[in-house]
């Protein structure tokens, strides 16, 4: 798959896992992305959780994401970034499927929300992409 081909799939399956590292632990959840782009892949989380100290202890992670249709699942790994651009966290709170966030910025539930809300960015990662069909094939990774 070429890089184009890989956000598409990216983009068009929000939902993925996130791989992260406890002392010797790994760590994984579910996560909602923000956009994947050759900017970035872009999704967020707050200071309060568990992930957010986790990622602050050893930004490498790798992130899975699954097209059902295909039975395709692209896995990419990288070093994770933060973006403290408060109107790029605006940008993020003022989109549809995050209308939760504006409620929460609004209302002051979430103190010194700025601050709190963290938005991460994974930059020119190595992506590897698996079906059935190509299970025992060398990984062809692309870089993003």
């Amino acid at each position: 798959m070429t890089k184009q081909e890989i956000f598409e799939v990216i983009n068009a399956n929000p939902a993925f896992q996130l791989a992260t590292v406890e002392g010797d632990q790994p760590r994984v959840r579910g996560m909602f992305l923000f956009c994947a782009d050759e900017n970035g892949i872009v999704f967020h989380t707050g200071i309060m959780k568990d992930v957010y100290r986790q990622i602050q202890a050893n930004p490498k992670v790798e992130l899975c994401f699954f097209d059902p249709k295909r039975s395709l699942q692209v896995r990419v790994t990288g070093k994770l970034e933060q973006i403290t651009d408060t109107d790029y966290k605006d940008k993020i709170c003022a989109h549809p499927s995050r209308a939760f966030l504006k409620g929460w910025r609004e209302s002051g539930a979430i103190e010194n929300f700025y601050k709190s809300f963290i938005v991460y960015t994974l930059k020119n990662g190595s992506a590897v992409c698996w079906t059935m069909k190509d299970n025992f094939a060398p990984k062809q990774p692309v870089t993003l």
